[in-house]
């Protein structure tokens, strides 16, 4: 009987403290206080915790139901009773404070009577009532230990606290949300309750009612701090002059931090191009980004962008007005890369230019491929594509990714340049439309003129014409040298190396080499050779057409000094 006394007691202390607070709250400015007297006060509100959210922070203590209850009504009693907090108060943090709660009930046996032995523990045991308060307005143990005071342990000793979150509560806004406030501008519990009280209500003077302001304050607490309220205002009153309503703006809102000065000159900036106000409301509601986007930072780098291409006001209306439908972060990002890729394909800057004044939109609605890659798809070369993009921008929209794209279209100089270099290898020997003359056409660089003139350089340094026709079969990238390069490379092998001009018909890629390879693979040789480590007889296509990897493995590494002066031949080399 008595057991069921004890538990049955939290139920009636609590019908009792409700009908005792709404008898005296009839006339709605009465609320009881911390220090059990009467105070003028707006409204007295009942909040009930959201039970989905209350359910799993209990099931996360694993406290069993009848223990909690029990512990609850433990804490309420010292909380209210002991140490004299107001009631409503007293009764919200010993239900919303579950990890306190069990971190309280280690400390006692949970064999006996729980509610006795907490009262007792409480009563020769001072907590620290600041931990319960803020895990009861919705912080967590990880996020408000910063928060604890170092010298306070009582809540009544911090009475500017105690009145900032009476204010709030009184105000309308729920006691569980009342943790991220504090969080994010723990400032505002330092303010006197009257200002507080006064910034609140200031929101009333652009239409929001109370419901209103409950909802964006809980959401973005920073509106409280200093004058960012009055800054919030002129926004609010801008975007509205221009014809969008609160809803619109609340949903932009989101509980997002913003630069509400920023967005103002942001709007400034935009009515001085030449858009009024109805096209300004028009324009933020079609693209909300441009605005809210970084607090309108974003499109303020779009703006730099366009500037520095001499940009003047009329064209930078038209861009605003023309806006695609697509994030102006994506828009940014579009053209920036549009930009790039016209970089690498080496198009003149003035050319450029000319392409973002007359095609802005077009630049930030494409996302293209990656140059290298559109180069090989189209069998081109840069300077085509230059050409072609610059007699048509709109050439642009074929290169997008996800795009199938076509090869380009074969021109006149480009159809003679292919015959030159068909003659030239049908004059070499070369089967016409054989496999091998594909290849051949395939992987030759230049115009066909050229690729006789590097032949004649082979030819005239010595080698027979029948020799180098058929080395051109096997290696034909050797004519994408320049003559100048073949000459060198022929002077180094005879002059330099001592090697006979013969020894490009058993070894023609030797052609196909650096000098600066050449000349580390065989002054490596000749200090092995020296040392007598090598083969004196080594053949030179064995020396330097072997990997490097090969090469170390098989030369370098078996002498203990051969790293080091592999690597001292390197630098030196490489440095000349």
């Amino acid at each position: 009987m008595n057991q069921l006394q004890k538990l049955r007691t939290p139920l009636i202390l609590k019908w009792v403290s409700f009908n005792f607070v709404f008898n005296h709250s009839k006339s709605s400015k009465s609320i009881l206080w911390a220090s059990g007297s009467f105070h003028i006060a707006e409204k007295v509100r009942f909040y009930a915790t959201k039970k989905s959210a209350k359910s799993k922070l209990e099931e996360e203590c694993h406290i069993p139901r009848a223990v909690r209850k029990e512990a609850q009504a433990a804490l309420l009693e010292y909380l209210h009773s002991t140490r004299s907090l107001q009631f409503m108060d007293a009764e919200h943090m010993s239900k919303n404070s579950p990890f306190f709660l069990s971190k309280l009930l280690e400390r006692v046996d949970s064999d006996t009577d729980i509610r006795h032995s907490l009262t007792r523990f409480l009563r020769y045991h001072p907590i620290n009532e600041f931990e319960p308060f803020f895990e009861s307005i919705g912080l967590r143990p990880s996020q408000y230990l910063a928060f604890l005071p170092r010298d306070l342990m009582f809540l009544n000793d911090d009475q500017r606290l105690l009145d900032s979150y009476h204010v709030l509560c009184n105000y309308g806004i729920s006691r569980n949300k009342i943790g991220r406030i504090f969080s994010e501008a723990p400032e505002v519990f330092r303010y006197d309750p009257r200002a507080l009280d006064s910034k609140l209500r200031s929101f009333h003077g652009v239409g929001l009612d109370q419901s209103a302001v409950v909802k964006l304050v809980s959401a973005s607490p920073h509106l409280l701090i200093g004058s960012v309220h009055n800054e919030f205002f002129e926004v609010v009153e801008k975007l509205k002059g221009a014809g969008v309503e609160y809803s619109w703006i609340e949903e932009q809102l989101n509980g997002n931090f913003f630069n509400w000065s920023q967005l103002i000159e942001l709007m400034c900036f935009l009515n001085r191009l030449g858009l009024d106000d109805e096209e300004l409301g028009k324009l933020i509601i079609q693209i909300p980004d441009l605005l809210f986007d970084c607090s309108g930072r974003t499109t303020f780098s779009l703006i730099g962008f366009l500037l520095k291409f001499g940009f003047q006001k009329p064209e930078l209306l038209d861009v605003f007005l023309h806006f695609p439908q697509i994030p102006v972060t994506k828009f940014v990002f579009n053209m920036r890369q549009c930009y790039q890729f016209l970089i690498e394909i080496e198009m003149p800057v003035l050319e450029i230019g000319s392409i973002v004044h007359s095609h802005p939109t077009l630049l930030g609605s494409c996302v293209l491929k990656k140059a290298t890659s559109l180069l090989t798809f189209l069998n081109t070369g840069k300077k085509r594509l230059c050409s072609v993009i610059k007699e048509n921008p709109e050439f642009l929209r074929s290169l997008v990714r996800g795009a199938k794209v076509e090869r380009l279209p074969i021109v006149d100089e480009e159809l003679r340049s292919k015959m030159m270099k068909t003659k030239f290898l049908l004059d070499l020997g070369f089967a016409e439309n054989s496999s091998e003359m594909e290849k051949a056409l395939k992987v030759f660089r230049g115009k066909g003129v050229e690729l006789q003139e590097r032949f004649d350089c082979l030819v005239n340094a010595g080698l027979d014409t029948k020799h180098v026709a058929a080395v051109l079969k096997i290696y034909p990238q050797i004519l994408n040298q320049r003559k100048e390069v073949l000459e060198a490379k022929i002077d180094f092998l005879v002059n330099k190396l001592g090697y006979p001009l013969s020894t490009l018909v058993s070894f023609p890629s030797y052609l196909n080499y650096t000098i600066p390879r050449i000349r580390l693979r065989l002054s490596m040789y000749n200090w092995l050779r020296d040392e007598g480590i090598v083969d004196a007889k080594l053949a030179l296509s064995t020396i330097i057409a072997s990997s490097e990897k090969l090469f170390m493995k098989a030369y370098v590494n078996p002498h203990p000094k051969g790293l080091q002066v592999w690597q001292d031949l390197k630098k030196e080399i490489y440095r000349d």
